[in-house]
């Protein structure tokens, strides 16, 4: 099977939008285990572990294909992070990025009348609808609990909480 060069680009720069999402949680994830957030930390390294699997699926997709996957360089991240309220805002528009490329992969896969992988993006669109609604969820919680001390400290037990929670439950 072919794809576009359009696609093949569209799927080798979302290698590049999956690695740097893991290497931004990474680096939350350890902002938070600095800080004392536990749950933080927990939850940021598997988002971490999650985003790398994203982007596996997209490298093994393209070589399956006989394409190979062009791994990028990364960009480091930010290390510094004002607050828990902060990393999980910084997240959810990282996730709208993450979303609006994806849909840009399904529009370029309709024009080309490309069957196969638009059938292989329909579980990134759907991956991502669960993810940008974690993240909301998550937030909201700051709005219910609070922004005191103990409210972010059972904030963060929240994001133990999900951070163990199977991939495939609800947020």
């Amino acid at each position: 099977m072919k794809i576009s060069k359009n696609m093949e680009k569209a799927l080798n720069d979302q290698i590049a939008l999956e690695a740097n999402a893991s290497n931004t949680y990474l680096a939350m994830a350890s902002w938070c285990e600095v800080t004392g957030y536990d749950g933080g930390a927990s939850f940021f390294y598997a988002q971490s572990d999650e985003e790398r699997t994203h982007m596996l699926k997209v490298v093994h997709y393209l070589n399956d294909l006989g394409i190979p996957a062009t791994i990028p360089a990364i960009k480091a991240p930010s290390g510094n992070y004002k607050s828990l309220e902060t990393t999980l805002k910084t997240s959810l528009k990282n996730e709208q990025v993450v979303t609006a490329a994806i849909h840009k992969m399904v529009e370029i896969a309709q024009k080309d009348k490309d069957h196969s992988t638009y059938a292989f993006l329909e579980w990134f669109v759907n991956e991502q609808v669960q993810e940008e609604t974690k993240f909301e969820t998550l937030l909201q919680k700051f709005e219910l609990i609070g922004r005191d001390k103990l409210a972010i400290n059972e904030i963060d037990k929240i994001l133990a909480a999900e951070a163990t929670a199977p991939a495939d439950a609800p947020a």
